[in-house]
């Protein structure tokens, strides 16, 4: 299979592509750390410019792509391979992420070694690599797990901290008929079982050289990645105001509930906001409730002037909290967020 010059500007750096392989695949495969979240050409993360070359291009969702932004040389990282040499123009925001440096992605095979329900529809996975193996990575980011029958990956957040880097634990939403979530309902993902794991990946981590507060909004299993950072802070002894808003429909699909009142203790200036949208008379509920983007708007004061924000969740919840963080003063460049892309058959 033939083999390509990638360069990228204004970086000067180049790479070697094979035709089989997308561009931002092997620039992560090579330790160069371009800007991506779901690397299936539907959020835009890695969005840039062909300044010359040729390429092939994979199925991409028009809302990350307009036709427009492909007739003026505009591509997705993720979804092209190289059919010559390529010059690549990347956004700002790739080349920040390029200064500290950051893992190769890694193919690692690892054990079933926890797999129990958190909710009705979330579960515990935990994985652990061999004797002296560790997927090296920042708090936020995920890997991709192999299917076991089939050859597809489904991506999931860690859930641990980077201390831990031997044992990678998962907050899985379960989907009906899931082709991975649902193997693990069932039992047909058991302990001892072998995974091939694939990492790390994502941009969704801590902006180290910022000491501003933080307002982290999630629901469900997008915890995951929140609960690695927030834990990061502590692990590392790092004081920054921090605000999560966790929002869930009734009170049995909350996670971790005691485990983030405890950490409201352990961690300097953090405070946590569960939020239901749906409280039942069972639930016995006097916290907040309704809309999520509603009661951030109702009970949220911003701290810092250069608050940073922290949002994982569904593409509609992400979409409705945005502007009342425009109407908070928080600059669109201070906000990271993880959306959740569908894949089809989730799970």
């Amino acid at each position: 299979m033939p083999v390509h010059k990638v360069s990228f500007e204004p970086i000067d750096i180049t790479i070697d592509v094979p035709e089989e392989e997308t561009v931002l695949d092997a620039a992560l495969r090579q330790g160069l750390w371009l800007r991506h979240e779901c690397r299936a050409g539907r959020c835009a993360s890695c969005k840039s410019v062909l300044l010359r070359g040729d390429v092939r291009r994979e199925k991409y969702s028009l809302f990350a792509l307009e036709e427009e932004e492909i007739r003026t040389g505009y591509v997705l990282p993720c979804r092209i391979h190289p059919r010559s040499d390529l010059v690549v123009r990347l956004p700002e925001e790739s080349v920040s992420l390029l200064q500290p440096a950051r893992a190769p992605v890694k193919t690692f095979l690892a054990t079933v070694v926890g797999n129990e329900p958190l909710t009705r529809d979330i579960r515990y996975l935990a994985l652990q690599l061999a004797r002296g193996e560790q997927l090296v990575f920042r708090a936020g980011q995920y890997a991709t797990i192999r299917v076991p029958t089939g050859g597809e990956y489904r991506s999931f957040s860690m859930a641990n901290t980077p201390r831990f880097a031997n044992r990678l634990e998962f907050l899985v939403k379960v989907h009906p008929g899931g082709r991975f979530s649902s193997l693990l309902a069932d039992g047909r993902i058991a302990i001892g079982q072998e995974l091939e794991v694939k990492g790390p990946f994502g941009t969704f981590t801590l902006s180290e050289e910022s000491e501003s507060d933080l307002l982290c909004v999630t629901g469900g299993s997008g915890l995951a990645p929140l609960w690695s950072l927030l834990n990061d802070l502590r692990e590392r002894g790092i004081r920054r105001r921090a605000t999560l808003y966790y929002a869930a429909r009734t009170r049995q699909d909350l996670i971790y509930l005691d485990r983030l009142r405890e950490l409201e203790e352990r961690l300097s200036g953090f405070r946590f906001v569960p939020v239901l949208s749906r409280p039942s008379c069972e639930d016995e509920w006097d916290g907040e409730s309704g809309r999520i983007n509603e009661v951030i708007a109702r009970t949220w004061k911003v701290g810092h002037p250069k608050t940073e924000a922290y949002l994982c969740g569904p593409s509609g919840m992400i979409d409705a909290i945005l502007p009342v963080l425009a109407q908070k003063g928080i600059a669109e460049r201070r906000i990271f967020y993880d959306r959740f892309t569908s894949t089809g058959n989730e799970g």
